[in-house]
């Protein structure tokens, strides 16, 4: 997958977006509040090239280097830049993303050792919370809040009221197949609802570019996909891959990484089994099935 540089966009006074195209594997988006004296920073970048063209970036605003990094979830591509900004900011996560932090380790290393990822540590939250925490950058409310198990166990989603502009992390892929094996499909229903209740009007997903709140409806129809699916094809006796494969994908098909399909079915299939939302489940059978779904051959990561 080709990819431009990432860029900055603005949002609202002192709020931005870095966004890095196409929204691939390993491409997330990034962001920060800023009122001129301090910043904010909401998630960071795979390798440490990409975050610091995200410090770069913000020094080019004139903003301060940031204090508080806001982790929306564990993920090595949402978390691994953090040492370009710490020591010098505090992160702050979900208590159970602190914990899935730091029981993956370099994930990203273990799925795609061939990358040049520079000198990355395990920063996890040293600062935790439960339901929601607030944070105030100058005037500026920043409302942390935890939507329960969706994407990951420790999901946060970065509210700010006043603004009306919504941090959704993994909640949301813009332009690409949302991806729960990690989470829940479940809880990521439960979780659009949290998102519609905001009512915001500019969203900025996990990946893919900056959009409105129509792009819950998409991610909506394609989780209830899924849930049909599993539910069909486990009563049919099929395996995950077996009815991926077999699966038409409609109005899915054009989104990016397709092959997530049958890592989300596994998902689909062990909550049918009564699993608890998030409980891990056999990374090899998960991504060894989206090798198979990707025609043998294994995701790029594209940073």
């Amino acid at each position: 997958m080709p990819s431009a540089d990432p860029y900055l966009t603005e949002l609202a006074p002192g709020v931005r977006a870095f966004l890095q195209p196409d929204g691939g594997w390993c491409l997330n988006n990034a962001g920060f509040v800023t009122d001129g004296a301090e910043t904010l920073l909401v998630d960071t970048a795979a390798t440490e090239r990409r975050a610091r063209l995200l410090r770069e970036r913000i020094a080019d605003c004139g903003a301060p280097m940031p204090r508080t990094i806001v982790t929306t979830h564990h993920h090595g591509d949402h978390t691994y830049g953090n040492g370009v900004f710490v020591p010098g900011a505090t992160v702050i996560g979900h208590e159970a993303c602190r914990r899935e932090q730091l029981a993956a380790g370099l994930q990203l290393h273990q799925m795609w050792p061939e990358v040049d990822y520079g000198d990355v540590r395990v920063i996890a939250p040293s600062l935790t919370y439960t339901d929601s925490l607030t944070v105030h950058v100058g005037d500026i409310e920043v409302r942390v809040l935890h939507p329960g198990v969706a994407h990951t166990p420790g999901d946060s989603i970065v509210w700010l009221p006043e603004q009306r502009v919504v941090f959704t992390g993994d909640l949301v892929f813009e332009g690409g197949t949302p991806f729960v094996f990690m989470g829940s499909v479940a809880g990521s229903l439960r979780a659009l609802e949290v998102l519609r209740a905001l009512d915001a009007e500019t969203v900025v997903p996990g990946h893919g570019r900056v959009c409105g709140p129509e792009v819950y409806d998409t991610v909506e129809r394609y989780l209830r996909f899924v849930a049909d699916l599993a539910e069909e094809g486990r009563a049919a006796g099929r395996t995950p891959l077996e009815t991926a494969r077999g699966a038409d994908l409609g109005e899915f098909a054009a989104l990016r990484e397709p092959e997530r399909l049958v890592a989300n079915l596994h998902r689909a299939y062990a909550e049918l089994a009564g699993e608890a939302p998030g409980s891990p489940l056999d990374p090899l059978a998960g991504f060894g099935d989206m090798t198979v779904m990707n025609g043998g051959v294994p995701m790029a990561c594209h940073a």
